[in-house]
């Protein structure tokens, strides 16, 4: 990344809302355009519209999102129109509906193709794996995790010189608990409806509020916590519903049965990430499905919290357990509530050492600007071999 560079990317994703897709999305228009480069995106658009434009980026609004067949073919035509006319050089697929639009017109005009596979998708049948392929047809293919990588390989019969693992990258700048104000802190508690005064432990679920998440695990966990020693700590459940009001429904009706009203907190998204975790005392993820990269539990070890997750997927990569926090078997509540208590029962000064050393780690591996590098390399790569 020394010269600067003269090329156009366009990156395909259906929407640039709240999640790890988009939010790479951006970094990876902010470093083309600190680079010299174009970076357009085609999209639905959404709430990070304006940072996508702060960084120097170019939206072009297009329907992506949608799984119609025939509305998918025209957004091929639509992509080919706008790389035409806008003299792209890569076009790069972040989604899978938005990909297949993305891979026909790449290849109608033969330019490069890139994919990012952000997850690991369900196939449970022949023409869902079949679907799911778009993404592991790239002239180069992207994972954010090393387990992602080794998914794309062997479920794609991919050859390994084609698959490079990029971690997702954490803004190490934002994520620092040295730069939160305090009173950033005292907000976003009273968003949740803490009292100044209340002194209970914060266990946070920061995650978008869907079954696989592990809601309803910690919900079960904190019941067992609660029957054991009442009041011990309180339970934020914090992210977007996307539209799931009957998972949120499902989700008090719960905490009611098990008698955990008072302890849990369910508090809609998070505009103020780094507050919230500088708020909490512990991390929970909780997920059932495996994760393909696990960017918040990444962001809450940079902040130094103490982390708590399922043992499987890209979380078992970024957590060291009994190092910067525990990893406990999937969907297992009782599990989960030891391990949550094994945190809250460290001293402060513990809980300060096992956070540190989560973010010494995640300092050395997981930064914004290494994602950004290496994304830049993968471009170069194919530009290069194209002259």
């Amino acid at each position: 990344m020394q010269a600067k560079a003269s090329y156009t990317v366009l990156q395909v994703t259906p929407a640039l809302d709240a999640g790890g897709v988009e939010r790479t999305t951006i970094e990876v228009a902010d470093a083309l355009t600190r680079h010299g480069a174009r970076a357009l995106v085609a999209s639905r658009g959404g709430r990070l519209e304006g940072e996508l434009a702060t960084v120097g980026g170019e939206l072009f609004p297009m329907a992506m999102e949608t799984k119609n067949p025939l509305e998918i073919y025209a957004n091929a035509g639509k992509l080919a129109k706008l790389a035409r006319e806008q003299r792209v050089d890569i076009i790069h697929a972040r989604s899978r509906a938005p990909a297949w639009s993305a891979l026909w017109a790449a290849r109608r005009l033969k330019l490069p193709f890139v994919t990012s596979y952000h997850g690991v998708y369900n196939a449970k049948s022949a023409p869902k794996r079949w679907y799911n392929g778009v993404m592991a047809r790239g002239d180069l293919v992207i994972a954010n995790s090393d387990f992602t990588r080794a998914h794309v390989i062997r479920e794609h019969n991919v050859r390994s010189s084609r698959v490079v693992s990029i971690p997702r990258g954490v803004d190490l700048a934002r994520f620092d608990p040295a730069v939160i104000d305090p009173a950033r802190v005292a907000t976003m508690r009273q968003l949740w409806g803490l009292a100044p005064f209340d002194t209970r432990p914060v266990v946070l679920l920061p995650a978008r509020l869907t079954n696989w998440k592990g809601q309803i695990v910690l919900i079960e966990a904190a019941a067992i916590l609660e029957q054991e020693r009442s009041g011990s700590a309180v339970y934020v459940l914090a992210g977007d519903s996307q539209g799931r009001q009957q998972y949120v429904a499902d989700l008090h009706d719960l905490a009611r049965k098990r008698g955990v009203e008072h302890a849990v907190k369910i508090v809609g998204h998070l505009v103020d990430m780094p507050a919230a975790l500088a708020a909490a005392t512990v991390a929970v993820f909780p997920s059932t499905d495996a994760e393909a990269f696990g960017r918040a539990a990444v962001e809450a070890q940079a902040m130094g919290v103490p982390v708590v997750a399922s043992n499987m997927g890209g979380l078992a990569e970024t957590i060291i357990d009994g190092d910067s926090g525990f990893l406990v078997p999937p969907g297992d509540a009782r599990r989960l509530a030891f391990a949550v208590d094994r945190v809250l029962a460290l001293s402060p000064e513990q809980r300060k050492n096992m956070g540190q050393r989560g973010a010494t780690r995640v300092r050395a591996r997981y930064s914004v600007e290494a994602l950004q590098t290496a994304t830049l390399e993968v471009y170069e790569r194919l530009l290069k071999g194209r002259r």
